[in-house]
């Protein structure tokens, strides 16, 4: 059994401990890490990106030589994580003896974590595991644009004892968006908006489908992250200024206003 303890700083310091744990070559560009693991330990890629104070995601496509573990502590921003698995089985338990829990192969699990006691992912050795992380942040300002859906995310995926965890049938139309998002043909600031208007729509699908109201939903966040991603796609053919000017009218967080908007609060559920 190999037991890996990550502490949770920044994105750097999470990909240099990964990187230190097994041995592999990272390579950093644009907030984009790509780690390459080719070892005793381990064999494939573990690669993420951030978006400024917001979300991050992270993208594990490995087989492990021994049944390993991830050890994590509790983050500062107190986030959200959306969890999809893609190929094999992951586990997690909160604390190394805890209950624990099984995603397989086309399920997600929702996690958040604000106790002392730490998350711990469990692999089985000799098996691929290929699995998608989304985290979002619940502790931003009231200025924040991204307030009004923290709020809702905390109120909805969080429990008074600190661990929170779900796990159920995963969406299609989830697997989808996460499938577009690691083959976008585009480069720069338009794949960046691209990539981030993709996490918002698979953030936003959660919150409706964890909803009383899901079926209502659903149509508009997909209608208006349809429209979002063909003008992002579109003006990666224009001129810069062109760019910029877009920038004001599509990549911003549409989606907590559209909740707010034509939703209200009440029509959330927690779910357990």
């Amino acid at each position: 059994m190999k037991k890996l303890y990550l502490n949770t700083g920044g994105f750097d310091t999470i990909f240099n401990d990964l990187k230190d744990s097994f041995d592999g070559e990272l390579t950093v560009n644009n907030n984009e890490y790509n780690l390459t693991i080719k070892t005793k330990w381990a064999k494939g890629t573990i690669s993420g990106k951030r978006f400024e104070k917001e979300m991050s995601y992270v993208h594990f496509d490995l087989v492990f030589y021994n049944d390993t573990s991830f050890s994590i502590e509790s983050f500062q921003t107190s986030p959200i994580f959306f969890a999809y698995c893609e190929d094999g089985m992951l586990t997690h338990s909160f604390g190394q003896n805890g209950n624990r829990k099984n995603l397989k192969k086309q399920q997600s699990g929702i996690l958040s974590n604000t106790s002392a006691i730490n998350s711990v992912l469990h692999f089985e050795g000799f098996k691929h595991t290929e699995f998608s992380l989304i985290s979002m942040p619940t502790t931003v300002d009231e200025q924040d644009e991204n307030y009004d859906l923290a709020s809702q995310l905390k109120e909805m995926f969080t429990d008074e004892s600190g661990n929170f965890i779900y796990v159920g049938s995963g969406n299609s139309k989830i697997f989808e968006k996460l499938k577009e998002f690691r083959t976008t043909s585009q480069v720069g600031i338009v794949k960046n908006l691209l990539q981030k208007s993709i996490l918002n729509t698979i953030v936003a699908i959660e919150v409706a489908q964890h909803s009383y109201n899901y079926i209502t939903m659903i149509s508009p966040i997909l209608d208006l992250a349809n429209k979002q991603i063909d003008e992002l796609k579109r003006i990666s053919n224009i001129n810069f200024g062109e760019v910029l000017y877009s920038i004001g009218h599509v990549g911003k967080n549409y989606f907590p206003r559209l909740f707010k908007e034509r939703y209200p609060q009440n029509s959330l559920a927690k779910t357990a």
